[in-house]
């Protein structure tokens, strides 16, 4: 108890001293930079992004069609949480990782080393950044789903030059692109096992098993025929060589 007090008294007693106490900001800042009101502007605006870089991710990469793939690929198996969602995610995640590396290494050499080094503007920075990035979505994306949101935003964003799309148009264009690629993939996936389920279907009909779900027979004929054609080798192959 007597301990407790001391503690408090010496919290008291310190923080009575700092109160006491003016704090001049400027004095944090080096002279020649930013004013205190900027410098707290940058720090929110740098918390904002690192927030919100999940869905960044997941914006301007490839994540979309991978993570929507392998649902596609669970769902066909017949599998209710089998691959868990960590491990989808941490293997999208990692794939996603391998194909954006050339991407990700330029922006970092480009763009945020020279601004840590202090030899290019913020601005620059910004450009540099963002560049290997618009050259990626601009690979990837299709003319079709560029020209919809020009046309939605009124022709306001309109450009010649496709290498200098604004990036409002051309991220959400990119994204429903990857949708679409998404699903074309995972129709592909799904093909052959439905056709095992209607195969196994039709045979327990014809067999008079009215009372067998064919699901109990479709699920392991569906999980040999994955494991004999070495399916995580084939699918993760397939949809790294899309991207590429």
């Amino acid at each position: 108890m007597i301990r407790l007090l001391v503690i408090v008294l010496v919290v008291v007693s310190a923080s009575a001293s700092a109160h006491a106490q003016t704090i001049d900001l400027s004095s944090l800042i080096p002279n020649g930079e930013a004013s205190a009101t900027a410098r707290m502007l940058q720090i929110v605006a740098v918390l904002t992004v690192l927030s919100v870089a999940p869905g960044l991710l997941i914006m301007v990469t490839s994540f979309t069609r991978f993570i929507i793939a392998l649902s596609f690929l669970r769902s066909g198996l017949g599998l209710q949480s089998t691959p868990a969602n960590m491990i989808l995610t941490s293997l999208a995640l990692f794939m996603t990782l391998f194909v954006m590396a050339p991407t990700f290494d330029k922006a970092w050499r480009n763009g945020v080393r020279p601004m840590m080094d202090n030899t290019i503007t913020q601005e620059k920075a910004f450009a540099e950044i963002v560049q290997p990035f618009r050259e990626f979505m601009l690979a990837q994306v299709r003319e079709k789903d560029i020209a919809l949101f020009e046309d939605l935003s009124r022709h306001e964003f309109d450009t010649k030059d496709r290498a200098q799309v604004d990036l409002r148009v051309l991220i959400p264009a990119f994204m429903i692109s990857e949708l679409r690629r998404g699903f074309e993939i995972g129709f592909m996936i799904m093909l052959p096992f439905l056709v095992i389920d209607m195969v196994v279907s039709t045979l327990t009909m014809s067999m008079g098993m009215m009372m067998l779900p064919p699901t109990v027979l479709s699920l392991p004929a569906k999980l040999l025929f994955f494991v004999m054609i070495d399916g995580w080798n084939l699918l993760v192959g397939s949809l790294v060589r899309s991207v590429a």
